[in-house]
């Protein structure tokens, strides 16, 4: 019986010892692909309301001590400039929920040597999202953003008026996180600039792509 005992606690300890080193790894991540959508096809709120739901996301995954942007890009409108996604999440290094690191820079980041794979681009719980092949394909990343981070030029919309829009008017730019596609294009394996979405910005015109509304979340600090 006190050896049975003494089995008992030492794996609680394992067990401990293992939750802790799982919950150090979180608060150190500072990149993640968004486990939820806004439930409002590319309708996120604008930039405010995508920054808060990765706030929010990394929060409830117990990194919510940094403050979180999300990847995306804004069109000039009117007498207000173009934002570039490249320019809102900091200098990195950025690193997944389990530690590994995406990419060291901006600039790396943009570059051949970012390390964005299906296995790499996780969720902020550390889950593996789907891609091309799995059911549902959900691989298509809104980002509005061109191929180096910045944003497209003013006249065809292709950030979803911003990240305000719902409806059947309207695309936003997309890209695959798993770096997979239909062909071989660098374009297929771009993870922020794929293809536009077809049919409008809402989630079914979204799902009809690949996509489940999802978008990438970087700490900034």
């Amino acid at each position: 019986m006190r050896a049975k005992c003494i089995e008992l606690v030492a794996a609680a300890g394992l067990l401990a010892l293992a939750a802790g080193a799982a919950q150090a790894q979180t608060a150190e991540m500072s990149f993640f692909v968004t486990s939820a959508d806004s439930g409002k096809g590319a309708d996120l709120g604008g930039l405010t309301g995508a920054d808060a739901i990765c706030q929010r996301l990394a929060q409830a995954a117990g990194a919510g001590g940094k403050t979180w942007r999300a990847y995306l890009s804004t069109q000039a409108v009117g007498g207000t400039p173009a934002v570039n996604a490249r320019d809102r999440i900091g200098a990195g290094p950025w690193r997944n929920a389990k530690g590994a690191v995406v990419a060291t820079s901006v600039a790396d980041l943009h570059g051949a040597a970012a390390s964005l794979t299906k296995q790499t681009a996780l969720n902020e719980k550390g889950d593996v999202v789907n891609g091309g092949g799995d059911t549902p394909n959900t691989h298509d990343m809104l980002t509005g953003s061109q191929a180096d981070g910045t944003a497209f030029g003013p006249g065809e919309d292709r950030t979803c008026g911003n990240y305000t829009k719902s409806g059947a008017e309207g695309a936003v730019m997309l890209g695959h996180h798993d770096r997979r596609g239909l062909d071989d294009s660098a374009a297929a394996k771009s993870w922020n600039m794929s293809h536009l979405s077809r049919g409008g910005c809402s989630q079914d015109a979204l799902k009809s792509t690949g996509s489940g509304g999802l978008f990438y979340c970087f700490a900034s600090n």
